[in-house]
This record gives structure tokens, C-alpha cells and sequence, in this order.
């Protein structure tokens, strides 16, 4: 199937969630297929890569939004404020506070989502679900940042939906509006959890291209 008709499949069972396409290892063109049949938000998972796509996209296609959705180094903390309209990936006091300070020198303002370790996982980013509304308000009074919402990747091989409506639950009492959860393989089960963005690449774009 081509892009067109994988994201009109996938759009029919969107409901009111919001589709960002994850474009990760695409092609340019792969990502220009997509915009050419309607879809206008991204993820990338590294700032380089995206930087060496976007810029040229945007200029045909001014209403592009870009989601980084992959982990972020306090290194490139300022790429990517220039480069995203969404960091999804907001997980320790030490990024934010070096995105704090890459506002500063930019003048551009990205929202943010919190990463959060929703299975409590040792070898995976994020906050922990008991820390995460002391880190939501070192954020919004330390650091003046625009925190919009909560983002998880649940455990590999487990049933998603108990943490999917964990987080759910986390977002509601935080009072942030934007859940990202799901992707290819449970964005339905996601959306039916209160997921209101998933993040879909393989049953978008295909499989990824081999790597070189």
C-alpha cells in the first residue's frame, strides 16, 4: 500500500486522537508523500537527522510540525529548541534546565511533554510516575518552561493497556492535556485508553530502510 492509503487506514481509526508520523531513517521524499496526502505532524528521534530534513520541507510546507520524540543530550539542547515545535522527551532536572537557558539565548519557545518511565524500568529514561509532579513544577517555576504533556513507552512484551491508563491518570491530575502513547503495533489500544497523540511510523511509512 502506498502512504496515501496506509494513513487514510490509519486516520479511520484515529477518533479524536492526533497522528504524529514518525519519519525516523525516511527518506525526504517519504516525508513529502505524506505531506502531499494531508499529514503535517512529524517525529524524529534525532535532532541531527532532522535538521538535515526539515528545513527544506518547512519551506514548502509552512504549517509543518515537528515532534522530537527520541532521547535528547543537554549538548544539543539548543538545535533542538531552534529545530521542534514539541520536545516530547523532557526527563531529568538537567535538560531542563539547559533547554531553559537555549530559550534564553533563542527567543524560540517549544512546548514540552514529560517523558515518563511508566513501567519503572532501570534501563529506560524518564521520570518516575511518583516523581513526575515535582519535576512538572521545577520545570514550570525554575525553569519557566511550557510543559503541555505527559509521553511513556510502556514495557516490551506486557499488555500496554495498564500503563496506558496509568498515564492517563497521571496527565488528568497533573492537568496536562496532551498524552502521546502508542505506537504501530498498540496505537489502538492507546487511543482507546485516552491517548490524544500516537506516534506511528511503521504502519505509516513501511518498514524502516536497512541501515548502511
Amino acid at each position: 500500500m502506498s502512504i496515501a492509503e496506509n494513513l487514510s487506514r490509519i486516520r479511520a481509526h484515529l477518533g479524536k486522537a492526533t497522528l504524529i508520523a514518525v519519519s525516523k531513517t525516511q527518506s525526504a521524499e517519504a516525508v513529502r508523500e505524506a505531506l502531499a496526502a494531508g499529514q503535517r505532524i512529524f517525529g524524529e528521534n534525532r535532532v541531527q537527522e532532522a535538521q538535515a530534513k526539515f528545513p527544506p520541507l518547512r519551506g514548502d510546507f509552512p504549517d509543518l510540525e515537528l515532534h522530537l520524540i527520541g532521547a535528547l543530550q543537554t549538548n544539543k539542547a539548543a538545535d533542538a529548541v531552534a529545530l521542534f515545535d514539541v520536545i516530547q522527551t523532557l526527563d531529568r532536572p538537567k535538560l531542563a534546565d539547559a533547554v531553559a537557558k537555549a530559550i534564553q539565548k533563542t527567543g524560540k519557545r517549544p512546548r514540552f511533554y514529560i517523558e515518563i518511565n511508566i513501567g519503572r524500568e532501570p534501563q529506560k529514561a524518564g521520570i518516575a510516575p511518583e516523581d513526575a509532579e515535582d519535576f512538572l513544577a521545577y520545570c514550570r517555576t525554575a525553569c519557566q518552561l511550557d510543559i503541555a504533556g505527559l509521553m511513556c513507552i510502556p514495557p516490551e512484551e506486557q499488555d500496554p493497556a495498564p500503563y496506558f491508563k496509568e498515564l492517563r491518570a497521571l496527565a488528568t491530575r497533573l492537568g496536562l492535556p496532551h498524552i502521546s502513547m502508542g505506537m504501530s503495533a498498540d496505537y489502538e489500544t492507546a487511543i482507546a485508553c485516552g491517548a490524544t497523540e500516537v506516534r506511528v511510523g511503521t504502519a505509516l511509512f513501511g518498514k524502516r530502510p536497512a541501515k548502511a
